[in-house]
């Protein structure tokens, strides 16, 4: 049987991270013209680090030992992300009076609190993030993106698993 080489999946699992930071961008931010919220820019952090570990697992091109460290650390990190994301669809699942309050725009945030509380803030989400700004399928953004981290967590299982 012929099994895809690790470096052809991690080049892969690169790709799909930077094909989704420039969708989310390029399409929604600067197209559509939606801002992101706390939890958004928390997903795309991690959307960002997992393609990141894939593309320098690629680069790297390990032996067997190491391609595990990656796909570990790429697996921990999607599933990282996809907590953030199920996070954010569960606030959007919440009825009105329980939503917390919205908090200041995420560029202010950088600019006038130090990086420690501006991390703190983007990990709790705000009421912004219980706003559904798109859907496609009645699925909305959070739910598409879980559902990437999902993949992504499953190529970085299989990866892990995988032998030698």
């Amino acid at each position: 049987m012929n099994y895809a080489s690790y470096r052809m999946l991690n080049f892969l699992g690169a790709f799909v991270c930077g094909a989704l930071l420039l969708i989310a961008v390029f399409y929604f931010q600067n197209y559509l013209g939606l801002e992101p919220c706390y939890l958004c820019v928390t997903q795309r952090v991690f959307v960002a680090l997992t393609g990141i570990i894939f593309l320098v697992a690629a680069l790297h091109n390990p032996s067997s030992c190491s391609n595990k460290i990656y796909a570990g650390l790429s697996l921990l990190s999607s599933v990282s992300g996809a907590y953030f994301s199920a996070k954010q669809l569960w606030l959007q699942s919440l009825p009105e009076e329980n939503i917390p309050s919205c908090g200041p725009p995420v560029e202010y945030l950088f600019d006038a609190f130090p990086m420690s509380e501006v991390l703190a803030m983007l990990v709790r989400g705000d009421g912004n993030c219980a706003k559904v700004q798109w859907e496609f399928l009645s699925i909305s953004m959070p739910g598409w993106v879980i559902i990437s981290f999902i993949i992504l967590s499953l190529l970085g299982l299989y990866q892990l698993l995988r032998k030698n």
